[in-house]
């Protein structure tokens, strides 16, 4: 009788303990899926494209905030903006990332 109660016990705290990250998961995902949403709509914006070169992005977005000097091999080079960076592999753009203060500023100004 004992070891059928403690059983039981035991294996309704595993239950527990089961179910109760899915609950707390599911709590946290609706809030990312929401900012997730924002930066999707915020990465349609029009930003420097793959394969465009450094003197077609400076003529199509004008001067970098900043830029980065080429970094390992290939040569990895960041040019910064106000609201995002653009990242070259040699001359030619591979990847445009908006900066997170923006995309959570941006949300903020939509949500109220």
């Amino acid at each position: 009788m004992i070891k059928r109660l403690s059983t039981r016990f035991l294996l309704a705290v595993l239950l527990l303990g089961l179910t109760a990250p899915v609950v707390l998961a599911e709590r946290q995902v609706s809030g990312d899926i929401l900012l997730i949403e924002k930066v999707r709509e915020r990465m349609s914006r029009d930003l420097p494209g793959n394969g465009l070169s450094m003197a077609e992005v400076e003529r199509r977005f004008g001067s970098p905030a900043e830029r980065r000097g080429p970094v390992g091999e290939p040569p990895i080079s960041r040019w910064t903006y106000d609201d995002y960076s653009v990242y070259f592999e040699h001359e030619l753009v591979i990847e445009s990332v908006l900066h997170p203060e923006t995309v959570v500023r941006e949300a903020n100004l939509t949500t109220r």
